[in-house]
């Protein structure tokens, strides 16, 4: 599977499972055990939009694109800055 592959895999499989909208994906990395997608869902929606609050999901996609296990890293504010996000 290709880095585009498992982006889209991404971007369908958390939704679907946890019912809540996509914000962005933020990064995407090959290892051994599969593809470590890392995305923003949209938690709760709030006025204005900027105080939003994101969850910041990782996601293990193995080679077939069947997503094997997801965490939820931290939860931001729309307007924070987000520095970086350190893979293991």
């Amino acid at each position: 599977m290709e880095l585009s592959e498992a982006i889209k895999r991404a971007e369908e499989e958390l939704p679907a499972v946890l019912h809540l909208k996509l914000s962005g994906v933020i990064g995407a990395l090959k290892k051994e055990d599969g593809w470590h997608v890392t995305i923003e869902m949209v938690e709760r929606h709030a006025l204005p939009d900027s105080q939003d609050l994101l969850g910041i999901y990782e996601l293990i996609l193995d080679d077939g694109g069947r997503l094997m296990n997801y965490e939820r890293k931290r939860v931001r504010r729309r307007n924070e800055v987000e520095e970086s996000i350190e893979y293991e």
